[in-house]
């Protein structure tokens, strides 16, 4: 068994908004397909037990982009999204939050029904996961969602989230059925999170008579166990220069802004759709078509479509149905066999990241935070505590970040 990566998050309360809500569940079916079209719901999987891959898919939905509700309000998006559609898109979602998280067994019996999958085994594999991270790892996060993805030819993946009441803090686990191995014994390729003192690790090696005896507890040092992935985001709201990799969303300001010929063939199709939409389509085009090292700055992807909260600024309403309707677009002709729009999407992110080598940033990032706040009610602007309104500018001229 192979165990992908956990995040460390900080503890955020709300709810998510009708109105947010509604379009995640868009943005999130259209990415899906878009990546199950161009690489395949395997390759969907692996993704989603990715933690940075999937904190950077949170953040380009509109979700506070360093929260522990990014967890619940993706999945939770997903699966409204997605299950309607399982039988043609090859996987389904099962569980979520809370009571949620318990109808996992039925669910994964109903859809191993339909596609001939053995039921009793994915639940074997829902139930272990789930008490590995519980109980064998004793760490100080109690579960309090479990997600359980499956695919029609039997792969899955876990995600699910505990709570640390001590430090209110929330821990995300990542579980992939890659390399099979066993539930028991060194399951995990990373426990990652910030060192809290020993733990209790029944999964170890060295803790074989344990398992076998019942007798002895073995305790090991949280780094002897940390491998592959570590994800742990900082307690502060806003997004802070430290957090983004400048060169990166650089690039995306100078490819969504600037001036190009005409003769930017890779642009041509995207012809009618506006700059700062451009920029949120090149962050997402990232997410579908991006390699695994680019997302270790999940915050960069918060400047596709802001934050419910408001950080890095509120969620533009207009560009954000406008990046749906684009994506939508995009995905249906493609199954129609008409592959020129998802290929100018795809270019957007290959045409930003052969800019990177040439960009220096300066330090204009906090006047670009307050650019996008300032310019926000035209595009529709939105947080959970109302609608942007203009706001008196200090300062004119074009901002760039290289």
């Amino acid at each position: 068994m192979k165990r992908s990566g956990s995040a460390d998050l900080p503890l955020h309360y709300g709810y998510v908004p009708k109105w947010l809500a509604d379009r995640m569940a868009k943005l999130g079916l259209a990415i899906t397909e878009s990546i199950l079209t161009e690489y395949g719901k395997l390759e969907m999987l692996r993704r989603l037990s990715d933690p940075f891959w999937f904190q950077s898919f949170g953040a380009v939905m509109g979700m506070d982009w360093h929260s522990s509700g990014i967890t619940t309000s993706v999945m939770g998006a997903l699966k409204r999204a997605v299950n309607p559609h399982s039988r043609q898109l090859g996987f389904c979602i099962c569980g979520g939050k809370g009571q949620f998280s318990k109808e996992a067994p039925a669910e994964l019996l109903r859809y191993a029904e339909s596609t001939g999958l053995n039921g009793n085994e994915l639940v074997r594999s829902s139930k272990l996961s789930a008490k590995v991270d519980n109980t064998a790892i004793q760490d100080g996060f109690q579960l309090y969602t479990h997600n359980f993805i499956v695919s029609d030819s039997g792969e899955w993946t876990v995600i699910q989230q505990g709570m640390h009441t001590g430090d209110k803090t929330a821990r995300r686990y990542h579980w992939h059925s890659d390399n099979i191995r066993s539930f028991v014994e060194e399951p995990h390729t990373g426990i990652c999170g910030a060192n809290q003192g020993d733990i209790l690790n029944l999964t170890a090696l060295d803790a074989g008579n344990t398992r076998a005896h019942i007798s002895n507890f073995s305790r090991e040092d949280p780094n002897a166990i940390i491998k592959e992935f570590q994800l742990i985001l900082p307690s502060h709201h806003d997004v802070q220069s430290s957090d983004v990799n400048l060169k990166r969303l650089g690039s995306v300001l100078w490819l969504a802004h600037n001036e190009h010929p005409e003769n930017f063939e890779e642009l041509l199709l995207l012809k009618g759709v506006g700059p700062r939409t451009i920029q949120s389509l090149a962050l997402v085009s990232e997410v579908i078509h991006g390699t695994p090292s680019r997302f270790h700055d999940p915050a960069r992807f918060s400047f596709a479509h802001g934050g419910k909260d408001g950080h890095p600024f509120p969620v533009p309403i207009k560009v954000y149905d406008e990046t749906i309707s684009t994506l939508q677009t995009a995905v249906h002709k493609a199954k129609l066999g008409e592959s020129d729009k998802s290929e100018a999407i795809k270019k957007l992110h290959a045409i930003a990241s052969r800019a990177e080598k040439d960009f220096i940033p300066n330090d204009n990032f906090d006047a670009l935070i307050q650019k996008e706040r300032d310019e926000s009610w035209k595009h529709g602007g939105r947080t959970v505590f109302g609608k942007a309104k203009p706001r008196r500018k200090e300062n004119g001229g074009q901002l760039s970040l290289f």
